[in-house]
């Protein structure tokens, strides 16, 4: 078949090229998930920056050769990140990994991505397997919309103030936890959301994978008779629109002082948290929070 003169013909590319980052999506737990293409940049790319070498090393092994292994971690991001640049500067390939899945997520690569196109170079992503969005899928909860939230704070006060803050939130919401925070991120859950659908994925795309749920409730019963091991993610129901509950101004009151005191929240921020719960306005809740606190204060007058 004869070419239309004129006509753009793409020539096919082969990757890796030099002074191209490369941002490389590696198996979560199934060795076979490795693509071909991911394969190959890893086997031909000049350097390949990675969380732990030793680590890398046993995923590369069946690999007919790699680059050279740097590390590249939330710890010495700073130093590193310079001599990245420069191999990029001097016409080298370079590929980054993460332990497991996609490079970026939750991890300090999206600084290195962020810096290596502030610099003028070029970022190519091969996609691989990303562990949230799996459990996302596999969850049952609706994907059509939902709010990543990565790993929440360690600190109680800070998760429970963070939690407080989505409470309203009407999409599908995932989250990363370790295994040793994980009981007390499912108490706060059900106490501040209430019981939801749920689902707490582990071990994903391996021999043992597991879907605990399908509610808050039922996963920390689950998991108080058995420790959870490894890394989890947990994919929890939106918000259900809420029935408009009676009005009860010392309810509400009560609700609200809760809300400020236990949980430490702003009074801007306990009237959204109690609005998204009652389906009041939020005006009319910082009013009433105002009116109390003017009522406090003449009592405590002179």
């Amino acid at each position: 078949m004869a070419i239309p003169t004129g006509a753009i013909v793409e020539q096919p590319r082969e990757d890796p090229h030099g002074g191209v980052l490369y941002v490389v999506g590696t198996p979560i737990g199934n060795r076979e998930d490795l693509s071909p293409r991911a394969r190959r940049v890893l086997e031909q790319a000049d350097v390949i920056a990675c969380e732990d070498t030793r680590h890398s090393a046993q995923l590369l092994q069946g690999l007919s050769g790699h680059g050279r292994l740097v590390s590249f971690h939330h710890h010495n991001r700073h130093q590193r990140q310079p001599q990245l640049l420069g191999t990029l500067a001097a016409g080298h390939s370079l590929a980054l990994i993460s332990d497991a899945g996609l490079p970026g997520i939750s991890d300090p690569g999206e600084e290195l991505v962020a810096a290596v196109r502030q610099a003028g170079h070029g970022v190519i992503c091969i996609p691989g397997p990303t562990a949230f969005v799996t459990a996302l899928v596999g969850s049952g909860l609706p994907c059509g919309r939902f709010v990543f939230e990565g790993f929440l704070p360690a600190k109680q006060s800070a998760r429970r103030q963070r939690l407080q803050h989505m409470v309203g939130e009407s999409r599908t919401v995932v989250l990363y936890e370790a295994p040793h925070r994980l009981l007390a991120l499912l108490e706060d859950l059900l106490e501040l959301w209430g019981d939801r659908p749920l689902q707490v994925a582990r071990e994903l795309t391996k021999r043992h994978e597991e879907f605990i749920g399908p509610t808050t409730a039922m996963a920390l019963e689950h998991f108080r008779g058995q420790s959870p091991r490894g890394e989890c993610c947990v994919v929890v129901g939106g918000c259900p629109e809420p029935a408009i509950l009676p009005w009860d101004a010392a309810a509400m009151t009560a609700q609200l002082q809760h809300l400020l005191h236990k949980d430490g929240l702003s009074p801007s921020q306990a009237a959204r948290a109690l609005a998204q719960r009652t389906g009041h306005s939020r005006q009319r809740l910082y009013a009433l929070l105002l009116q109390n606190r003017r009522g406090e204060e003449q009592e405590t007058g002179p």
